[in-house]
């Protein structure tokens, strides 16, 4: 565990051997850090949270009460993780049978959110500043800024980088709440004027 005051761990909770915690950070009650893993600055780790090992989560990130991050899994900066929310490393699991040469790779870019009690099936990437619905079950690659629900999850709209729900005319929309500028091009959204 890195030796430093300049985050909190409430006592309740336990960190592993070669953990990295950023300078900032609070880790509420019952949750446990395991080895290898390292947690950025600013960010908030809600209760009855796992992570790791061999890990990565990125600056302000905030991860609601009771989420497992497993190995394989990677928050990039700015991700919320809604409660309950549920990742998976393996596409077939088996108690019965050995899978961990088997986990697949699952990025969840900056500033996305994933939602209460959605579940994000292993290999897959969510996009910057997507958006999955609570309880939608992402099964595919999510593009950047995309609003999704659903079981599986589909894709119904776009969102602006605060997470307001966007409304283009002709392939051009201004956020209601901000102000921040977007245009389409091939199916892809592309901020025109962002704070």
């Amino acid at each position: 565990m890195s030796i430093s005051k300049s985050y909190f761990v409430h006592e309740s909770s336990y960190i592993d051997e070669n953990v990295e915690i950023g300078e900032g950070t609070k880790i509420w009650h019952f949750s446990h850090i395991l080895p290898n893993t390292t947690i950025g600055k600013n960010c908030v780790i809600g209760q009855n949270v796992m992570i790791g090992p061999r890990v990565k989560i990125g600056n302000n990130v905030k991860i609601q009460n009771n989420v497992s991050i497993y190995e394989g899994v990677e928050l990039e900066d700015d991700v919320f993780c809604g409660p309950s929310c549920v990742f998976t490393n393996v596409l077939n699991p088996r108690a019965f049978i050995e899978r961990k040469h088997e986990f697949k790779k699952t990025i969840v870019k900056r500033g996305a959110t994933i939602g209460a009690n959605a579940t994000i099936v292993c290999g897959v990437t969510i996009g910057e500043y997507a958006f999955i619905g609570a309880g939608a079950v992402v099964t595919k690659d999510v593009l950047p800024y995309a609003l999704v629900v659903g079981v599986p999850a589909r894709q119904i709209g776009w969102v602006c980088k605060c997470g307001t729900t966007l409304k283009f005319k002709e392939d051009f929309a201004v956020c209601e709440y901000c102000g921040n500028e977007y245009k389409l091009e091939e199916g892809k959204i592309v901020p025109v004027r962002e704070k």
